[in-house]
């Protein structure tokens, strides 16, 4: 028999274990069929609520139903780490446990990852119920990665997908600290079918991802996909230099020619406050490179396991 690992990263989900668990066993009769056999991985990232106890309780009576608990919280992105590292599955699913990634779709995913698929993954083709600012900077920013990384991202992706074996694997030979799936995903290659639906709101308990943690969220992709950023820094800096120097010629040359005094500290002052927060943006830029690179010399664990059913 087959056997699917599903993966599931938790953080303060009480009200959301069992729902889930109820919704994906609907599909079991389907995989029974097809020979299929499912285990489901919860990965607790460091909840401070009752998730733990809740998975214990599906655990005693499901022998399929596995817990990884970390000593902290690590973040999602190690949870999934920590989910595929520990899968032991022919193929490996990603869902989240708010049921914002239908069960439902598991079936279809499978079929096509038995057409000859590599990865099936999802993406969102609405963003209703979310608040428009929100979604607005979203699709600014799958626009911005499209544009300056090699790496393909799609617009509404979502971690939702089904992978192989050897894509898992591959995964995982990608031992870096500051980790970004999404991109993560796209990098290893395979061959990848997009699975479109209709964005599903969440029915109980509240979002993880507030408006500032998506935006660091982002600044993380950016820097680990792209060096377009260094490169904007690099050409802003030549630019300002050739201005610099145009600026110099023309002072030098109105005083010889007019000997006119340079005034004007106003203006002066100006230039000065706009040029040096150009500079410190850069510098801001250089920075969250550096910062990388300093969390990854550091050869820290990506997770800590305390506990694992």
């Amino acid at each position: 028999m087959s056997l699917i690992s599903i993966i599931v990263p938790c953080y303060n989900e009480e009200e959301n274990v069992i729902p889930f668990y109820e919704e994906l066993i609907k599909n079991k009769e389907y995989f029974d069929k097809k020979d299929v056999d499912l285990e489901l991985i919860y990965v607790d990232d460091g909840s401070k609520d009752k998730t733990v106890a809740k998975v214990k309780e599906l655990a005693a009576k499901d022998k399929s139903v596995h817990l990884i608990t970390f000593s902290r919280n690590f973040g999602k992105e190690s949870a999934m780490y920590a989910g595929l590292k520990e899968c032991t599955g022919d193929y490996a699913a990603i869902m989240d446990v708010d049921l914002q990634d239908p069960p439902s779709l598991l079936p279809k995913m499978y079929e096509l990852v038995e057409e000859g698929y590599d990865s099936v993954a999802t993406r969102r083709v609405t963003r209703k119920g979310e608040p428009p600012i929100r979604s607005f900077f979203a699709r600014c920013f799958y626009r911005l990665m499209k544009k300056i990384s090699q790496t393909e991202i799609m617009d509404g992706a979502r971690d939702y997908r089904l992978m192989s074996r050897k894509m898992v694997d591959a995964v995982l030979e990608l031992t870096e600290y500051n980790r970004f799936s999404k991109g993560i995903f796209g990098w290893v290659g395979f061959e990848t079918k997009w699975l479109e639906f209709e964005n599903v709101e969440r029915t109980r308990g509240e979002t993880k991802w507030n408006f500032w943690k998506l935006f660091l969220y982002s600044i993380d992709g950016i820097t680990a996909f792209s060096t377009a950023p260094l490169m904007f820094a690099s050409v802003l800096g030549v630019l300002f230099c050739i201005f610099a120097f145009i600026m110099l010629i023309f002072v030098v040359v109105r005083k010889l020619l007019f000997g006119d005094p340079v005034d004007g500290w106003t203006s002066t002052v100006c230039i000065i406050i706009f040029v040096s927060g150009v500079q410190f943006f850069c510098t801001g830029i250089l920075g969250q490179y550096f910062a990388k690179m300093y969390m990854e010399v550091k050869k820290r664990p990506i997770y800590i396991i305390k506990e694992k059913i």
